[in-house]
């Protein structure tokens, strides 16, 4: 098999002509023929002036190079999609799958012998792994690593749960404009992701689990000095995978790896947001994501992370009581420990050397956990055939069974019109409603399932209230939220038929969430709806592509035809 700058050579009519006007070509960058003839890893780009959670970036790829070629390899660098969390329009989530795309043909069109690819904020490092798995070539994923903390009079500040939290108490009018300008300048003291157990986190932890990235990688600060020996290790591993031609993805994820990353998920608290991007990720491999049995495994593991918004700590202190490491240590035989890593090493051998850290109190024992449940359930009812999900670690305990009544939001315009009404028929056990915000509906699925409490309960003391939606909550959010109905209200979903003054059921001890509605009522409802056409913005271009071709939370969002099998 070819390898090194021989590898997929374009289509000239004559290889030999091929390789000697690549190398004609490539000659123009200085490189020496010394090495042209080394193996060759590329290096994804994801720097972006748009995206300040890879604002560390260049520095992680300089690292890199260095200890690619110090294993006597050659690094080339090359761009991808650039994916910031809080400037794609409409949602990061629309472009998940497309980061997807271009990573994985980019890894395919370029010859290398192996990848690496360096991601971050939120959709980044689930699209990098898909891609990864897709093309099959030996892949080391560097994390950029959480922010460092904030301070504000006192108090640790972290994007964005804090965010999140100040901004209630700013619209109920405990925080006046001169502070809340004040905590925007501090809430996100340095470059990163959120530092907090959001998705970028989760999905950093989740690859380390996975064994895709090296020990300790997910949780070390965006500006420590360690991110970057880190970096340069992971050059030096991924030369030696070029070398060796292996191990790939395909080698590393298997049931053992899935199920250790589904654990790991629930035992840090982690952002509903990595279930969808798991499953995405298994749905481009032979396994699949059961949601039956990530709600059992809930049920089996405790949370062991005390890190908001489920606990109190940040990411760094997380990294500094020993990291995803010592959380495996402590969950024990939670964890198969013979799954293998890309550095060639098992989990039994990572965790065999995870620091003790005296008195640290960010990672518990199983015996001393934050929630004795891990950090989401899965809900079923004739609201959601096809599942649920709830963030159960950082809901309200009196709200998790609960009967109210439906006030309902067309869609996210509707419910940013309307929810500060004064005049809104709403009261705090009532269920807060929206629909049309999922994969199709809005389009992509925004991070709108954490409706606002309406302005005029929050300014009375209103602090949580139930809230569903087929929408997606930011792992940094916190509250009694149902979220991923399936299947969504665009495609004729259940949610479609709630109507203002329904009584809807929450009960997350059983696992349901239920509309009190008889089946003929619900029939005629059904009768009702109007059939689905093309919406206007899905006309043209890779929204219509998104439109026709996207799955529903409970498979992945990802495109029909870019599972493992393509399309059916």
């Amino acid at each position: 098999m070819a390898d090194g700058l021989r590898k997929g050579l374009t289509s000239y009519g004559d290889a030999g002509f091929s390789l000697f006007l690549r190398k004609a070509f490539i000659k123009a960058m200085g490189y020496s023929d010394d090495a042209l003839n080394r193996p060759i890893v590329g290096i994804t780009n994801t720097y972006s002036d748009y995206n300040p959670c890879h604002g560390n970036v260049p520095q992680i790829i300089e690292a890199v190079k260095r200890g690619v070629m110090l294993s006597g390899a050659m690094p080339m660098v090359f761009p991808t999609v650039s994916i910031a969390e809080s400037f794609a329009y409409p949602t990061s989530m629309y472009l998940r799958n497309l980061m997807a795309m271009d990573t994985e043909e980019m890894i395919r069109a370029q010859p290398m012998d192996a990848v690496v690819v360096i991601g971050g904020c939120d959709k980044t490092l689930p699209a990098q792994i898909m891609a990864a798995v897709s093309a099959d070539l030996p892949t080391v994923v560097i994390p950029v690593g959480p922010m460092v903390v904030g301070h504000h009079r006192g108090e640790v500040l972290g994007a964005c749960t804090d965010c999140r939290r100040l901004w209630a108490k700013y619209r109920a009018g405990e925080i006046d404009d001169v502070e809340i300008e004040a905590v925007n300048g501090r809430l996100a003291p340095s470059v990163g992701t959120c530092m907090v157990m959001g998705t970028a986190s989760t999905m950093a932890c989740i690859t380390e689990a996975l064994g895709l990235s090296l020990p300790m990688s997910a949780t070390i600060p965006a500006p420590h000095a360690e991110r970057f020996r880190s970096a340069e290790a992971s050059g030096r591993v991924a030369a030696e995978m070029a070398k060796a031609k292996g191990p790939r993805p395909s080698e590393i994820l298997t049931p053992a790896s899935f199920r250790n990353a589904q654990v790991v998920m629930q035992a840090i608290g982690g952002s509903t947001n990595g279930l969808i991007h798991l499953t995405a990720i298994a749905h481009r491999s032979p396994h699949k994501i059961d949601l039956e049995t990530f709600d059992r495994l809930g049920r089996e593991v405790p949370v062991l992370v005390d890190l908001k918004p489920s606990g109190e700590h940040y990411m760094e202190h997380f990294h500094h009581a020993g990291g995803v490491p010592k959380l495996m240590a402590q969950l024990g035989d939670l964890i198969d420990l013979d799954a293998k890593t890309i550095t060639g090493q098992t989990l039994r051998e990572v965790v065999a050397r995870a620091e003790d850290v005296p008195g640290q109190d960010a990672i518990r024992p199983r015996d001393n956990p934050i929630k004795a449940e891990g950090a989401m359930a899965v809900l079923h009812g004739n609201l959601a055939p096809r599942g649920a999900v709830i963030k159960q670690s950082a809901a309200s305990p009196k709200l998790l069974q609960h009967t109210g009544r439906a006030v309902v939001f067309e869609s996210v315009e509707d419910m940013t019109l309307r929810v500060d009404d004064p005049d809104l028929d709403v009261n705090a056990d009532d269920v807060l409603v929206l629909r049309n915000a999922g994969p199709k509906g809005a389009p992509g699925m925004p991070e709108a399932g954490y409706l606002p409490i309406p302005k005029k309960l929050a300014r009375g003391g209103t602090k949580d209230m139930v809230r569903i939606s087929d929408a997606r909550m930011s792992g940094t959010a916190f509250g009694t939220i149902v979220l991923h109905i399936t299947p969504e209200s665009a495609v004729g979903g259940p949610l479609a038929l709630v109507k203002n003054g329904d009584m809807i059921r929450l009960d997350v001890a059983k696992r349901s969430i239920d509309l009190l509605i008889d089946e003929a009522e619900l029939e005629k409802r059904r009768a009702a709806l109007a059939p689905a056409v093309t919406p206007d913005w899905a006309k043209r271009g890779y929204a219509h592509l998104f439109n026709e071709t996207i799955l529903q939370a409970d498979e992945g969002c990802d495109f029909d035809f870019m599972r493992g099998q393509g399309k059916n």
